[in-house]
């Protein structure tokens, strides 16, 4: 799977290099190969053979590597895991402001894309004939790898969320599975009344969980114009939707501190202490990896709605790009195409545990119909396909998603810790947001 389980947030020396790198994007040069390019090229570039260096931390990169070269003998792979979250992206934007140095082709999480595109660092691949293959993804990973007109990888895979939940702990309490949200706090109630050692969820305040749950409420409190106009607003309907709703839990104390990732945590979850986690289509290999101890104890289930009509978000996820410093971006796209969008790839991708983008896999009846002793023999891709097809349009991040994140636990982050009205924190990330993007040559507008 390719959303990093420990996943570090990017230092915010990093990311306030993009001020440098923004001023010294060349606004002519955002077409392929130098405005060359041809979906030719890519077969003619493998014909002709060469090195390609690849940055990816996924567990399946190696491979897909190693079988590129066996289909492709002229051409040579260096795959290199430069480290995960903060590693990863510290490392290629140090190479993107020394012009030199980084990969032809790099892992980017969809979260992180518009802040790379944007600051002209990547190839726009539409020259590639790349637009003709949107059919074959999911609507919301097709819309995460366009940055304004421009397309900069095909998707790798996707996060739809769903909720996990212990159905030892739902039975011995005699809690129904919530389909709605006032049901889910309701069984938070139930559940902490009957057992104060337990929780229905932990949310110790984490950025990409907490935009995620905005996005499945309808807000968009991101917006980008251009390359350069911005707007910041966490006071939209959706917004409020979700802040009235989560405040329920976070101020009456109904979920956990416990921060995600921590052994803490997986002790939480295999013990019961914890007896859902809203998360994406990825989580199932967490908990088997990670929580052995709990097997046969889990399942899957829809994540509950504000109004009984289905609809959730994308939670992780990303592609390759392939970086405008590469010498060869001709080969450099027709690898990442090779990567996302031929079997042989994808095949490999799924068995390292990753959950597909492309909608041939997603409906194949033997994804479908994967049944997990795990989860107790439950068919729980039945669940997620389904999820993957009901992900609400119009999301977008910031071009400077990646230093929002690292200051996040410093601003909306305290309505965790003090167990307060998580408006006041979100506003504080707004104020926060909207003084950094302005100091960055950006025209913010905030809501």
């Amino acid at each position: 799977m390719t959303r990093n389980r420990r996943r570090g947030k990017v230092i915010a020396a990093a990311a306030t290099s993009l001020a440098l790198l923004l001023a010294g994007c060349a606004s002519d040069d955002d077409s392929a190969a130098g405005g060359n390019a041809s979906p030719e090229a890519l077969d003619a570039a493998l014909e002709k053979g060469g090195t390609l260096t690849y940055w990816s931390w996924t567990p399946s990169g190696k491979d897909q590597a190693a079988a590129f070269e066996k289909a492709y003998p002229k051409v040579k792979v260096d795959f290199v895991n430069v480290g995960t979250g903060e590693d990863h992206y510290t490392a290629l934007q140090n190479a993107i402001k020394a012009g030199r140095g980084g990969p032809d082709v790099a892992q980017v999480e969809y979260r992180a894309l518009p802040q790379f595109a944007l600051q002209g660092s990547l190839v726009d691949l539409s020259g590639y004939g790349f637009e003709e293959f949107a059919d074959d993804y999911t609507a919301s990973t097709w819309e995460s790898v366009h940055v304004g007109e421009g397309i900069y990888g095909l998707p790798q895979d996707s996060g739809p969320m769903a909720m996990f939940y212990n159905k030892e702990v739902f039975t011995q309490f005699d809690i129904a599975v919530p389909t709605t949200w006032d049901e889910y706090v309701a069984a938070a109630q139930k559940l902490h009344a009957a057992d104060p050692t337990k929780y229905i969820a932990s949310d110790a305040g984490d950025a990409g969980f907490t935009t995620s749950l905005i996005w499945q409420a309808g807000g968009r409190p991101f917006k980008t114009e251009g390359d350069r106009e911005v707007s910041v607003n966490f006071q939209d309907e959706g917004t409020k939707r979700w802040t009235a709703l989560w405040n329920q839990l976070i101020e009456g104390r109904l979920v956990t501190n416990i921060t995600g990732w921590t052994d803490e945590w997986y002790r939480a979850l295999g013990d019961g202490t914890i007896a859902t986690v809203v998360a994406g289509a990825w989580m199932p290999g967490i908990l088997m990896e990670s929580v052995q101890a709990a097997s046969g104890k889990w399942a899957v289930a829809p994540i509950p709605t504000y109004d009984g009509k289905p609809t959730t978000a994308e939670h992780g996820g990303s592609t390759q790009s392939v970086l405008k410093q590469s010498g060869n971006p001709d080969l450099a796209a027709a690898f990442v195409r090779w990567l996302n969008h031929e079997q042989d790839s994808i095949d490999i991708f799924l068995e390292s545990g990753g959950f597909p983008a492309t909608k041939a896999d997603l409906e194949s009846t033997e994804f479908r119909e994967f049944s997990s002793p795990y989860f107790g023999g439950q068919k729980i891709n039945e669940v997620l396909t389904t999820a993957a097809t009901q992900v609400s349009a119009g999301w977008e991040y910031l071009p400077y998603q990646l230093y929002a994140e690292t200051i996040f636990s410093d601003t909306a982050g305290q309505s965790y810790v003090n167990n307060s009205d998580l408006d006041t924190g979100l506003r504080a990330w707004q104020d926060a947001l909207v003084e950094y993007g302005t100091k960055q040559g950006f025209t913010v507008n905030a809501g």
